[in-house]
């Protein structure tokens, strides 16, 4: 409870000086009175730009609720954003990719006010200068430009309830003068993540079902500190540290495991019960320091930009991982096995990266540039496996543990370099053409000396990947109503250092999964066709081609322990064949009844083709049985949000937003319906917000993936996450309104944070 108590205390402590600046608050408002009437949603080349500055759904909320809300936008889990035909999107502020990492972006979204924000530009297909992975998308968030002095800052506190509470809480203050600009943040939260968990895997004649609840507490502390200096008219010096610490101490998993075996007749043969519970202490931190130097060339834009920055990452893992067996009361209170894990992980990279970018007078833009990566890996991996019943069920005295180390050191070096050229034909025609030239050299090397046949397999492990990546795009403007552009781009992913790491985290005796130190890259192919209508509504064609994908595969085998015969499960992380994605979405974004309605809305249909197959784990060698996704699935995708304007003053607003996407396949099986209805209502009252949000109000947002196999082995599993919540909140904005904010510096170290965890 510290780190919520700690920033309440600032929260309160700033209101007798936050209510000095009421005034400048006063005309904000006037201002967003008067620029409602600007068009909201618009295509301009290469992306589409929301106005939020001019849409009435902007005060009040978090800047995370306006992603949600923004048209192409949408979350499944309220953690991570997608665009809709794309894996995953990256955020951008002010053009610069955020220097955090995953969670405490997450954090960071969730407790700022969106009131700061101009516009948000959705780049559904990067340029060749954005450093991007695999199909990913860009949302680069534009902020506000104060241009007074002074000080100006925001408190937000929230508490949600599901299963269990929890409370969050961030302070954030800007400060400008003359040259010197100063922007810092410090937020905090504490919840319980609870899940409950059904798995089922095996044939006809033998069945394994797990079923229970996985309690995860978290106590997460984090901030930034940006730190802006003009040097002179046309260059600035910039220095940021971010800093993120996790803990989560005494995580349970608690299963309730049955093996049931049946005759050639369907007859049930036997039932054997054991009990999972595993306990884990976890802790990660995340610091890194960017120093940033830009200098502006001409009046039109020309500017270089250089940045230098050190990242280090630190995960230090904890489980230990028990089989309970009936006991003479069957009471589960007998050790059968016990495997103690201890998984630490650091991270430690340098990086660079230059950026020059020369406008000309005939609407010409040339950019060309360069980036590197060191990144240093070190996984200490110990397993300790304590047999405490043998065959006949007996105790065992005395026992020893079997001893498994693994040293897995990773060694990474990435150099590239990409040139585009951007050219504006005419007033109608506009286009684009790029390429990147990526050259990663790679070296794993592994020390076993409990398994020397092991330690021979992993005792090198190089990579040299040399890949050019091009890129195009155009845009035409048939008329003032119409516009159409298509864009194509080539990436390739490489996999994170987590999954490189080759290491099983164990859910049950006979459920784990196993990272793959042999991973590769993979390869994507990208097209998008788009045409726009009054910009307000429009039509997206998608296609996605992913080669050597990186997946988890879900494989299974039969083996003998102690006279039972048991299903093993391993989800095995690796290079799993090709995958298709083809989408078309129509959509709209418009403002009903005097603006009292704002509404964006899109519908459409996705089809995906799998093509895999695997029946050995590339890291152990252990053989399983062949398993095969072949299969094409077409599936609905339905998407709204609501904002409706409840009295003529605009201080109360309900939202009303929800989702559906149908089955599909994915690799791991067919993924079985999602959808979730949200509800939300807010009053603002001058400087103040305060908002209720109840999320997936009929508990419809359930995982469920089932997998059939032709050689009769199955695969189910039924994840609730406890996503329906009830969050209340409340925000206070206080200071100079006007106060420019300091500049968001893209960290040359931005792209290894997103292959971390």
């Amino acid at each position: 409870m510290k780190t919520p108590i700690l920033i309440a205390a600032i929260f309160f402590s700033g209101l007798a000086f936050a209510q000095q600046k009421k005034s400048d608050s006063v005309k904000t408002q006037n201002i967003e009175g008067v620029t409602l009437t600007k068009q909201v949603f618009k295509k301009q080349s290469d992306r589409f730009v929301y106005d939020v500055a001019a849409s009435p759904i902007t005060k009040g909320n978090t800047t995370f609720d306006l992603l949600k809300q923004t048209p192409l936008l949408s979350t499944t889990d309220d953690k991570t954003l997608k665009i809709a035909g794309k894996n995953n999107a990256l955020i951008y502020i002010n053009g610069r990719k955020t220097n955090m990492d995953a969670e405490s972006l997450v954090q960071f979204l969730k407790n700022t006010p969106a009131e700061n924000i101009q516009k948000i530009e959705v780049i559904t297909v990067p340029g060749s200068e954005y450093q991007v992975e695999s199909s990913d998308g860009i949302i680069n968030i534009v902020l506000k430009k104060k241009m007074s002095d002074g000080t100006s800052g925001n408190m937000r506190m929230s508490n949600s309830q599901n299963k269990y509470n929890s409370s969050s809480a961030s302070f954030s203050v800007n400060y400008r003068k003359d040259k010197l600009g100063i922007s810092a943040n410090l937020n905090g939260a504490e919840n319980i993540q609870p899940q409950t968990y059904i798995l089922r895997n095996g044939t006809d004649k033998v069945k394994n079902e797990s079923t229970g609840d996985i309690d995860d507490p978290n106590k997460n502390i984090g901030g930034y500190v940006n730190v802006d200096y003009q040097l002179t008219d046309n260059s600035n010096l910039a220095l940021s540290w971010n800093s993120w610490a996790n803990r989560s101490y005494n995580s349970t998993i608690d299963l309730l495991n049955m093996i049931t075996k049946y005759d050639d007749n369907g007859n049930l043969i036997s039932t054997d019960y054991t009990r999972t519970k595993n306990r884990e202490n976890a802790r990660n931190y995340n610091n890194s320091v960017n120093l940033n130097y830009e200098l502006k060339l001409d009046s039109l834009g020309s500017k270089l930009n250089l940045n230098a920055a050190y990242l280090n990452y630190k995960r230090f893992q904890y489980s230990d991982n028990n089989t309970m067996l009936p006991g003479a009361m069957n009471d589960f209170s007998l050790t059968g096995k016990k495997i103690i894990q201890d998984i630490p992980q650091i991270i430690n990279n340098f990086s660079g990266t230059v950026d020059y970018i020369q406008k000309l007078k005939n609407d010409f833009t040339f950019s060309a540039g360069g980036n590197f990566n060191k990144t240093k890996t070190d996984n200490d991996t110990k397993n300790y496996t304590y047999q405490f019943v043998d065959p006949a069920g007996n105790p065992i005295p005395n026992v020893e543990p079997k001893l498994d180390f693994n040293h897995f050191i990773y060694d990474e070096n990435i150099y590239g370099l990409y040139v585009t050229f951007e050219k504006k034909f005419s007033d109608k025609f506009s286009g684009k053409v790029g390429t990147r030239y990526e050259i990663t050299n790679s070296l794993g090397t592994a020390d076993n000396p409990q398994n020397p046949v092991e330690a021979q397999r992993h005792q090198r492990i190089e990579r040299d990947y040399k890949n050019l990546l091009p890129y195009l795009t155009f845009n035409y403007a048939i008329n003032d109503k119409n516009n159409i552009s298509y864009s194509f781009s080539s990436r390739m992913r490489r996999p994170s250092f987590w999954e490189l790491n080759p290491v099983k985290n164990y859910i049950t005796e006979d459920n784990y999964t196993q990272n793959n130190p042999f991973v590769k890259a993979s390869s994507t192919y990208n097209q998008e066709l788009t045409y726009m209508y009054k910009n307000s509504y429009f039509l997206i064609l998608n296609h996605s081609l992913f080669k050597d994908v990186i997946t988890q595969v879900p494989l299974q085998r039969k083996y003998m322990e102690n006279g039972i015969e048991k299903v093993q499960l391993a989800y095995i992380r690796t290079n799993f064949g090709t995958k298709q994605e083809m989408s078309a979405m129509i959509g709209m974004q418009k403002t009903f009844f005097k603006q009292y309605l704002t509404t964006n809305f899109n519908i459409g249909v996705q089809h995906n083709i799998n093509d895999g197959t695997l029946n050995t784990d590339p890291t152990t060698g252990q053989v399983f049985d062949m398993y095969t996704n072949n299969t094409k699935s077409t599936s609905l995708v339905i998407q709204t949000n609501n904002t409706i304007r409840l009295d003529k003053k605009k201080t109360w607003f309900l939202g009303v937003n929800y989702f559906f996407i149908d089955k599909q396949q994915i690799e791991l099986g067919l993924l079985k319906n999602l959808m979730s209805l949200d509800l939300s209502l807010k009053k603002n009252w001058n400087d103040w917000t305060f908002a209720v949000n109840v999320n997936d109000v009929l508990r419809t947002n359930v995982v469920e993936i089932e997998d059939y196999q032709s050689s009769g082995n199955y695969n189910y599993i039924k994840n609730d996450q406890y996503r329906r919540n009830m969050t209340v909140s409340i925000t206070y904005n206080f200071g100079n309104q006007k106060v420019k904010k300091v500049r968001d510096i893209e960290s040359a170290s931005d792209a290894i944070k997103n292959r971390t965890r």
